[in-house]
């Protein structure tokens, strides 16, 4: 069943990140990007990394991904434009992309199960959280702020180009 599931979910991720692509609306793309960080809190599961997994919904699918959202729908991003470039990087891009292939089937044969028994045996999601919210608590918020000035940043350049018009 983990087999079935695991395919299942992988096979989401990759259909969403081809999707993301091969969007021509930014805003549909933002939506296929959120799928995919789905299916990979999914594959954390499947690993036995819950509070990975729960910080991929929450984080990624659900704050980073709203500030993406809004930032698009708040520039008012329209279709994308195909150039030649574009065109150009298709041609570079099919050759690295086997590349990439190639070198992760390459590292995933070479012991990767390893790693994941290690980190699924010693259980590290209750330390991680106490050192996250004890010794780290003022890089997190620190970091929430920054990504309030970011979101202020975006409303202040988009007001100052729709003043302009």
């Amino acid at each position: 069943m983990m087999m079935v599931l695991f395919f299942a979910l992988a096979v989401i991720a990759v259909a969403g990140a081809v999707s993301l692509i091969y969007q021509k609306e930014p805003i549909h793309s933002a939506l296929s990007l959120i799928i995919v960080m789905v299916a990979l809190a999914g594959l954390y599961l499947l690993l036995g990394a819950e509070f990975i997994s729960a910080v991929q919904i929450i984080v990624y699918a659900g704050a980073i991904m709203v500030l993406f959202v809004f930032v698009i729908m708040l520039l008012n991003a329209g279709n994308e434009e195909r150039t030649n470039f574009s065109r150009m990087a298709a041609y570079i891009g099919l050759p690295l992309a086997v590349v990439l292939a190639a070198g992760l089937v390459y590292f995933a044969g070479r012991g990767s199960h390893e790693v994941a028994d290690t980190a699924a045996a010693t259980g590290v999601t209750r330390p991680l959280a106490m050192m996250l919210f004890k010794d780290y608590v003022f890089p997190f918020e620190l970091t929430s702020i920054l990504i309030l000035v970011a979101i202020l940043g975006a409303v202040v350049l988009a007001r100052r180009e729709s003043d302009s018009d």
